[in-house]
């Protein structure tokens, strides 16, 4: 049976990073958006209060996510590129999902703000160069990471999570 927590299989970076890699990983950063509003298109408002898996979060959740998470990305990247290694704070993303704004926000909202967000991030990402992608932060659950790890992990977090949509809509028959 499929875990349903990871219709695209959990993250690992795969591939040896390199200047064609971090291309791919961006093109994927950059397309996340449009894959996540064709994902929800013509979703009725009881679909989009569908868990898509039993116990998981809602697909409205999921939408009001995607912008949360990319949103600390962004900040992650730009604390890298400014700062020796710094740490980040992580984030209850369950409990961010319970908030009034992932309740009673248009989905709207959060989908342009997860555009802008991915634009401003895909141009700095752009504008980096090779050496860039070696800083480094530390993140309290997964150590020392650097730029790299970044990419991948927020190229795989956008498939993810429109893999959620499409594979709930596959299984509804939506």
């Amino acid at each position: 049976m499929t875990d349903l927590r990871y219709p695209i299989g959990p993250f690992r970076m795969e591939g040896e990073p390199d200047e064609a890699w971090r291309r791919e990983r961006i093109a994927e950063i950059e397309q996340t958006p449009a894959r996540l509003r064709a994902a929800i298109e013509g979703l009725s408002p009881e679909q989009m209060d569908t868990p898509y898996r039993p116990g998981g979060w809602t697909v409205r959740q999921l939408v009001h996510h995607v912008p949360d998470s990319h949103l600390n990305a962004y900040v992650r990247l730009k604390l890298a590129l400014t700062e020796d290694e710094p740490t980040i704070k992580p984030y209850e993303e369950a409990l961010w999902a319970e908030l009034a704004d992932s309740r009673e926000t248009p989905l709207e909202v959060s989908l342009t703000l997860l555009e802008t967000v991915n634009y401003r991030m895909v141009v700095l990402l752009r504008a980096l160069g090779s050496q860039d992608f070696a800083r480094t932060f530390r993140h309290p659950a997964h150590g020392v990471v650097n730029l790299d790890w970044l990419l991948g992990i927020y190229a795989w977090h956008g498939r993810h999570h429109v893999a959620h949509v499409t594979s709930l809509r596959e299984r509804m028959g939506w």
